[in-house]
């Protein structure tokens, strides 16, 4: 399959809703109903290209703003630091590259196959401070949101944007949509995390992004209203059911099966059989619903273990 940046993709009109897990959580899926759980092995290590901010906002941030958290996100700062989420809705599995020659640096190019028109979502509560359009060069269609303490997310090459200049956001609340403007070499979403009008390394979930290369990602942006209800997983075995077990072997007896592409929620994980899948060979094992399914076939935007360890 040709690399999916450097295409246009036709926009994604098919809607998911992950009624079985989350009424938070939906997915967009291609025209042809077949979503691709494995962008980053689809686009096979290919080299990406864009432009970064002109000279006038390399650190046009740097002055502190102030901004308006929800109440409900005060308790997701960490050492000062905002719990920043993949901008993308709840569970959709995205490709992520890291470069050198990036500009900046730290910042972080998502792609996935017919992305034009996805939903972009802010990564963490905030107000919005820059809606810029810089026409067919740099950012092109540009967001950027203050989360005080001088942290700042920047959100590029977008087709079209949905807020507007001092207005307050949620996180996981809709900002625009994924495009080609500026200096774009095909539609994707150029992101950053910033501090004090400098570019840091990602961090997504509490977890740091991988520097330098190509990795999927799933999101966990506002996957629970409730709070504290699990890491959110999709399944992706390329097909066939995947078995549920009571234990954390296949040895044990089969209780359940989840359909390949489904949504689970990982209450805790544990050490058991090794299993060769998808992602890999692995020992751990997710606690699901029902009981246990074989972590080499789920991806979670991160690797090795992503919940408590069960009792």
């Amino acid at each position: 399959m040709a690399h999916a940046l450097l295409k246009a993709g036709a926009m994604r009109t098919t809607h998911v809703l992950c009624a079985l897990l989350l009424a938070a959580c939906a997915t967009e899926m291609d025209m042809d109903g077949v979503e691709d759980l494995d962008p980053a092995g689809t686009n096979a290590g290919e080299q990406w290209w864009d432009e970064g901010p002109l000279a006038k906002d390399v650190a046009s941030d740097i002055e502190a703003a102030d901004a308006t958290i929800p109440e409900e996100e005060l308790g997701e700062i960490y050492a000062g630091r905002p719990n920043f989420q993949l901008p993308f809705p709840c569970g959709q599995v995205w490709a992520g590259q890291t470069r050198t020659n990036h500009s900046p640096q730290r910042s972080v190019d998502f792609n996935r196959a017919n992305d034009y028109g996805d939903t972009v979502v802010a990564a963490f509560g905030g107000t919005v401070t820059r809606v810029a359009n810089e026409g067919n060069v740099s950012y092109g269609r540009w967001i950027e949101i203050s989360h005080g303490g001088g942290w700042r997310t920047r959100y590029a090459h977008l087709s079209s944007q949905l807020v507007s200049v001092g207005q307050n956001v949620k996180r996981g609340q809709k900002i625009g949509k994924v495009g080609s403007t500026g200096g774009s070499t095909g539609p994707h979403l150029h992101f950053e995390e910033r501090l004090n009008g400098v570019a840091v390394s990602a961090q997504f979930n509490g977890r740091t992004a991988l520097y330098y290369g190509t990795r999927n990602y799933t999101s966990q942006n506002s996957c629970s209203t409730g709070g504290g209800g699990g890491v959110v997983g999709r399944v992706n075995t390329a097909g066939a059911p995947l078995t549920i077990r009571a234990g954390a072997s296949t040895s044990t007896n089969a209780v359940g099966s989840v359909a390949d592409g489904a949504y689970v929620t990982i209450t805790c994980q544990k050490r058991g059989q090794s299993v060769s899948g998808t992602y890999g060979t692995s020992t751990l094992w997710d606690k699901i619903s029902g009981g246990y399914i074989a972590d080499a076939y789920v991806s979670t935007g991160s690797d090795g273990q992503v919940a408590p360890t069960c009792p």
